[in-house]
């Protein structure tokens, strides 16, 4: 899960200033957690405390506003209602990972993807993003190669995983909905050779940064087995006390080893 941050706020300047280039600063000045990280928080601290996701979400973008959220998303936000608006954004695949991590069969896992996705986004493309992400993260994490997790992918989902990130980068744009982001957003995995680089080729398609290089960082975090440290740090300075400690709670309990065993190192500094 903390991947998903890391590439949420890694991208959340390229948001708006996109880029197609690999190059580009990993952290500015101006690097924050954007809707991306609050979701995310939000469906780790439901399955913690055994909660509904739709009040939970709800309730954390009501505490964090400002930070991006959808114009749909912000009615539903601001709505005493919790009727979902048959959304297919991106934004149930960028929240999902947590779902990954707690649940221990695919059954499960996309079970409650799709929990976690219908409470807003519940247009079969919005359930399908979540559950392809999740589906994704779970394998990583339960040792799959990369080519095992594209043929289960493609073959279950349909989605096209046979481009590749310097294929796709020159004619891509900016595109918010699951199935012309999600499918880029795992190649941009499937195309990496670390987790940082995960993150770089997300954002150098100069799309949707924030939330491609979340779903990238979320795969490779359980792919790679780690966070360089560095980054593990920045995620710690830049994310509010509150989200860090939900965050630093969830990882404790359904973290990899490896990952635990540098969050504690941090929180030992």
């Amino acid at each position: 899960m903390l991947g998903a941050i890391a590439g949420d706020i890694v991208g959340s300047v390229y948001e708006n200033l996109r880029t197609k280039r690999k190059d580009f600063r990993l952290f500015t000045p101006l690097s924050t957690f954007t809707d991306d990280s609050v979701l995310t928080v939000a469906v780790a601290d439901a399955i913690l405390t055994g909660r509904d996701y739709g009040p939970v979400v709800k309730s954390y973008a009501r505490r964090h506003p400002l930070r991006g959220y959808g114009p749909r998303f912000l009615v539903w936000m601001a709505s005493p209602a919790t009727k979902p608006y048959n959304s297919f954004g991106n934004g149930s695949a960028m929240r999902v990972s947590p779902v990954a991590h707690a649940f221990g069969s695919e059954e499960e896992v996309l079970r409650e993807a799709k929990r976690t996705a219908e409470c807003t986004h519940n247009h079969p493309e919005g359930i399908k993003g979540a559950q392809v992400t999740a589906l994704a993260v779970f394998m990583a994490r339960q040792g799959a190669d990369k080519q095992a997790i594209r043929c289960e992918i493609q073959s279950r989902f349909g989605y096209d995983l046979s481009r590749t990130v310097d294929e796709i980068r020159p004619s891509y744009r900016a595109d918010l909905t699951c199935q012309g982001s999600v499918p880029e957003a795992i190649i941009a995995f499937l195309d990496s050779v670390s987790f940082e680089d995960a993150l770089r080729n997300a954002v150098s398609l100069g799309g949707d940064a924030d939330t491609q290089a979340c779903i990238a960082g979320a795969i490779a975090e359980a792919h790679y087995k780690a966070i360089p440290g560095p980054i593990l740090e920045q995620i710690h300075k830049r994310l509010s006390k509150s989200l860090w400690q939900t965050a630093l709670e969830f990882t404790r309990k359904f973290g990899l080893p490896e990952v635990i065993a540098l969050v504690e190192r941090l929180e030992a500094q």
